[in-house]
């Protein structure tokens, strides 16, 4: 079984590193924890449907993680990192 990279784009790490330090941190040691090197990363995501359909959300506290996985690279594309609030508008 191949085991997944975690990649985070411009985008992601420029709202990462926005957020305050210790939630950045929080985020960080999650998608190092739960991600990267992981064999099936669906299981702590949900796949997201309709305009987003083939992206992934994972949920860290209040904020949520917009990925997307792609298996015949085998990374995970981190695409977006913001408040739940704030993420799908």
């Amino acid at each position: 079984m191949s085991v997944y990279t975690v990649l985070l784009t411009k985008k992601a790490k420029k709202q990462l590193s926005k957020l305050d330090k210790s939630t950045a941190k929080l985020i960080a040691a999650w998608l190092k924890k739960n991600l990267d090197g992981c064999e099936n990363p669906g299981i702590h995501g949900k796949p997201l449907v309709t305009n987003k359909a083939g992206q992934w959300r994972y949920r860290v506290g209040d904020y949520r993680i917009l990925a997307e996985i792609k298996d015949e690279e085998i990374i995970i594309l981190v695409l977006q990192v913001r408040h739940r609030r704030e993420i799908y508008q």
